[in-house]
């Protein structure tokens, strides 16, 4: 297929373009919407340029030089614009964060191709797919925090959204020949409300440290001391802690606990490193030999009645998913099995007062839930 010519891109970055902005953007009946983040470049992650693209035009608009973009709440909100984004839950998660939008009305191109048992779902690919387009895939990684943004970085971004209203045009009609149109609106509203998504306590960051088990309480309060000191390091520089030190380089520094830099030869700190930060760590090494030994988190560990429910719906989900020749969590999400084993519905009047975000998989399966569970 050839690639067509692309509109003027519009970069929005004072009062006067983005008000401009909000009203052809509230003429429309479908956008398309995609975010960058700088997750691998800063401390604290933000949003830090938001595409838009109508039938007609493409804009990049630029957060970082705007400091309220609350006149944008009623366009994610309003239930009369239809909303695409591929791959949704992270850019809904981050937008909610950064400026409490809530939403409605969305087409997840993901969430659909899924829905369809597309084996390769990346955006990449799909652009490849259904248009010849080729994405340069470098970006992906790119500190979108960074000022002024290249003229090859603003191309790529304006390709996340560009094609995704015609995309979803051909994706809607092989759901509807499909006969999974149904299935895909509840999908989107389920990921619109950000239903699903684990909102569980977060542990403390040493017990978020992969290898932690193997440490005696005394090196696990060790660990907890080196985590407070590189949180304390990636905060003052705004960097993202892996860049301060590795996860398992805390656990190494947590064994041998050294007592000068001459010590801290380890795999994954560097010379650098422990030049740059090597007196830190050490000072938070000694504190954890003298502190309070912390105590792990209790874990509740779920009943065998639940662990038994848990596996049959896990195992009677897979194999339908089998049959389908689609993922397993397009069947059944893992936040709803989850429900299911917990409450262990007796009828499908209680079944579906669990499903009542999932109708349509509750008059499709109802019935063989609740045997699978049982």
């Amino acid at each position: 297929m050839m690639q067509k010519t692309l509109p003027q891109l519009i970069y929005v970055d004072t009062p006067n373009a983005l008000n401009t902005l909000v009203k052809d953007l509230s003429s429309e009946a479908i956008i398309a919407i995609d975010t960058e983040s700088n997750s691998l470049h800063a401390y604290q992650e933000q949003v830090c340029l938001i595409q838009f693209s109508t039938p007609t035009q493409d804009y990049l608009l630029d957060p970082l030089a705007l400091p309220n973009l609350s006149s944008l709440s009623h366009i994610f909100k309003n239930p009369e614009i239809e909303k695409i984004f591929h791959a949704a839950e992270y850019d809904l998660i981050c937008l909610k964060r950064d400026f409490d939008f809530h939403f409605a009305n969305i087409f997840d191109t993901m969430i659909a191709t899924r829905i369809l048992g597309y084996k390769k779902v990346g955006l990449g690919n799909l652009l490849d797919q259904k248009f010849s387009v080729k994405v340069n895939k470098k970006f992906q990684k790119a500190d979108w925090g960074k000022r002024p943004l290249t003229n090859e970085m603003l191309s790529y971004a304006r390709l996340d959204t560009h094609y995704l209203i015609e995309l979803r045009r051909m994706i809607k009609e092989e759901l509807e020949k499909a006969q999974s149109w149904d299935l895909a609106k509840e999908d989107f509203e389920i990921a619109a409300t950000l239903a699903g998504i684990n909102n569980r306590k977060q542990l403390p960051t040493w017990e978020r440290v992969g290898g932690r088990a193997k440490l005696n309480p005394r090196q696990a309060t060790v660990l907890n001391e080196v985590c407070l000191t590189r949180e304390h390091l990636a905060a003052k520089l705004n960097r993202p802690p892996f860049k301060i030190i590795g996860n398992q380089s805390l656990i190494k520094l947590a064994e041998i606990q050294p007592r000068s830099q001459r010590d801290m030869e380890i795999e994954g700190f560097s010379p650098r490193q422990i030049g740059r930060f090597g007196k830190a760590f050490i000072a938070a090494v000694e504190r954890g030999r003298h502190a309070d030994v912390v105590k792990r988190t209790p874990s509740s560990r779920p009943s065998d009645a639940f662990i038994f429910r848990f596996e049959q719906l896990r195992n009677w989900r897979k194999e339908k998913a089998k049959k389908m020749n689609v993922e397993s969590d397009v069947v059944l999400p893992r936040f709803l099995m989850e429900s299911i084993a917990k409450q262990n519905p007796n009828d499908l009047e209680e079944l579906a007062a669990i499903m009542e975000k999932s109708p349509w998989r509750l008059e499709k399966y109802g019935e063989e839930i609740l045997s699978a569970a049982r």
